[in-house]
């Protein structure tokens, strides 16, 4: 998996390609089609779940990745363990997500923000964490579309397109990710629904 990876995407480790489970993957397309049968088998274990999941519970938010990507990955679900181009210091993980789920928590409970921003800033800062080696922004986009609907809302568009490859939907998520980095998630919250 050397070479040329999309723009934006997460380099990963030597180490952390060796957890890489099934043996016969040698091209990018196939990760990511692999990658994508088992979100699709997370969406439906959602779906078939008795209760409803909370998507500001820590330990929820952990099962979500590892049932995401646990088929394609042995450090699924698992807090990265090195520092990356993007995303806090990884021994501060736990403690910021920790963080980020109680200040959810709170705007939840006073009405701070209306559902669709609140599920947006929760994303954002989700994504800032960047709690795994691979897969932040997929996995904080499915815990996102979540919060929102159980807030009342309707799942998130997120540009109706896959956000993986290089384009200029993915180049435009990217740009309102880092308007988001100063405060302003106004174009972050204009793509999630567009």
């Amino acid at each position: 998996m050397n070479g040329p990876q999309p723009d934006g995407a997460t380099h990963l480790t030597p180490a952390e390609e060796e957890g890489l489970i099934p043996s016969h993957v040698t091209m990018r397309s196939e990760l990511n089609s692999l990658e994508q049968a088992n979100i699709l088998q997370a969406e439906s274990w959602l779906l078939t779940r008795r209760h409803k999941p909370d998507p500001l519970d820590p330990a929820f938010l952990r099962e979500l990745h590892r049932r995401m990507f646990g088929g394609v990955w042995k450090w699924a679900g698992i807090y990265r363990k090195s520092d990356r181009n993007i995303g806090i210091h990884w021994p501060k993980i736990s403690i910021e997500l920790e963080t980020l789920c109680r200040d959810a928590v709170f705007w939840k409970s006073e009405s701070v923000y209306p559902p669709d921003e609140l599920s947006v800033r929760f994303h954002h800062r989700l994504v800032w964490i960047h709690c795994y080696p691979n897969g932040n922004g997929r996995h904080a986009r499915l815990a996102s579309d979540l919060l929102v609907m159980s807030l009342g809302g309707r799942r998130f568009s997120w540009g109706g397109s896959s956000l993986e490859a290089p384009t200029d939907v993915r180049r435009t998520y990217i740009d309102a990710l880092r308007k988001a980095d100063g405060c302003d998630p106004g174009d972050l919250l204009k793509f999630a629904r567009s």
